[in-house]
């Protein structure tokens, strides 16, 4: 979601906040727009939503666009107002009528929600369209998406290409991890692994998560890269740290069978419980497997049995299969 803009370049810098506060009580729209803002974000003065309210809507009634959109975002969230996605969708209307892009793309995100208007994926396809073509990244990628998925618009992979590389160029790291996927598979384009690890390697080093664990089963596989446990490890675990469960589970892998590392069943016990803990019923299997055989851990039957049933409950077909048999 964007919010609390401010398109002023007189005051970007350095603010003057009583000359701002002149120019607004002289019904200077841009200067009532970024009183807006420094109360909304405590810049210079003290946080107060309230007053940030007043003075957008100041603007706004002056039809100024960026207080328009920031009024809109702060009915949307909640914020020195009662929460109203109603009066949302009318202020971010008012902004996108005068072709203003962040908020073409909030309407397309409140369509797609169903927030303060009946969910339909088509117009939230129409609004990120507009918005894309004034030049907004992140209604890019979601061109990107729907296409990708055929949501609001015919299914075309290779307008879904077209989209993703607008935004992948601009350096946003969801459109690269896309972009890396629709080469690595080709979907819309031609296959080319090597362009397909280019964008991986991307938007992993923007900490996306997903492009991390991509580049670490590339490594690791080695399918579209040579095999390389040494990076396949080190993706994984940049992945794993931000929470990635396929990470953290294929760690415990590369522990138990000493894939680029010695052989280290209680490293392995440790990323399993990680991605269990999160309800990955494999991970669970495993570490009642580990209970179970004393293996990387004390041997505890109590908890061996505890963590086949959340296995089971998971589907886990052998978790299943297993406890059927226990006492």
């Amino acid at each position: 979601m964007i919010l609390y803009l401010s398109i002023n370049s007189v005051f970007a810098e350095k603010t003057d906040l009583n000359h701002i506060y002149k120019l607004a009580l002289q019904e200077n729209a841009n200067a009532q727009n970024e009183l807006g803002i420094l109360y909304a974000n405590g810049r210079g003065i003290s946080q107060n939503s309230v007053k940030a309210m007043e003075w957008y809507s100041k603007a706004a009634d002056q039809g100024y666009a960026a207080a328009q959109h920031n009024l809109g975002a702060m009915y949307e969230n909640g914020r020195g107002i009662s929460q109203n996605y109603v009066k949302a969708v009318e202020w971010y209307s008012k902004a996108a009528d005068q072709a203003f892009a962040p908020s073409s793309y909030n309407l397309g995100l409140m369509y797609s929600k169903g927030r303060g208007v009946k969910q339909d994926h088509t117009k939230a396809f129409e609004w990120y369209s507009k918005a894309a073509n004034e030049g907004n990244v992140f209604a890019q990628l979601n061109l990107g998406v729907m296409y990708a998925n055929g949501q609001g618009v015919i299914q075309n992979d290779v307008k879904a290409v077209e989209w993703y590389s607008k935004a992948a160029n601009q350096g946003v790291a969801q459109a690269q991890v896309n972009l890396g996927i629709m080469y690595e598979t080709g979907r819309g384009i031609t296959q080319d692994y090597t362009k397909a690890v280019e964008w991986y390697s991307k938007a992993a080093n923007q900490e996306n998560t997903l492009a991390q664990f991509n580049l670490g089963a590339t490594y690791h596989n080695g399918l579209i890269v040579k095999k390389n446990y040494t990076k396949a490890r080190e993706w994984y675990s940049k992945a794993a740290k931000h929470g990635d469960v396929k990470s953290q589970f294929n760690l415990g892998i590369m522990y138990a069978l000493g894939q680029g590392v010695n052989r280290d069943d209680s490293k392995a016990f440790e990323w399993f419980k990680k991605a269990a803990e999160q309800g990955d019923a494999q991970a669970q299997f495993n570490i009642g497997a580990m209970y179970s055989n004393g293996q990387g851990v004390d041997q505890n039957e109590y908890l061996s049995k505890r963590w086949f049933l959340k296995a089971a409950e998971n589907g886990h077909s052998q978790a299943k299969s297993l406890i059927a048999t226990l006492p």
